[in-house]
């Protein structure tokens, strides 16, 4: 199992907008893909000395043939709608995860 997980830090002045975006359209719309089987969505607690707000999102896919085939096939465009609705308006990286272990009480 791979986490594709997106770290985003979101300027004050578009935050509300760019969650409400990220939870109706983004996260739907990566979901849709078919890539996915599940998002999760978490806010970083520690401060930014950069000032705004940082999420985490994590989308979970079964392999790196899979995550691959959402690079090609439907990145680019999801990407460009992001930068096309809050240019200028936040930083991103993007970091994939293998799942060695998952342990459950």
């Amino acid at each position: 199992m791979i986490i594709y997980n997106v770290t985003i830090n979101i300027d004050d002045d578009v935050h509300d907008e760019w969650l409400s975006w990220m939870r109706n359209k983004h996260i739907p719309d990566m979901l849709a893909t078919g890539k996915f089987s599940h998002a999760k969505m978490s806010k970083v607690l520690v401060e930014e000395e950069m000032g705004g707000t940082s999420y985490s999102v994590q989308y979970t896919c079964p392999d790196k043939t899979t995550l691959e085939k959402y690079y090609q096939d439907d990145a680019p465009q999801l990407r460009e709608e992001g930068m096309k609705l809050f240019s200028n308006k936040f930083v991103a990286f993007r970091t994939e995860l293998e799942v060695i272990s998952q342990q459950i009480p």
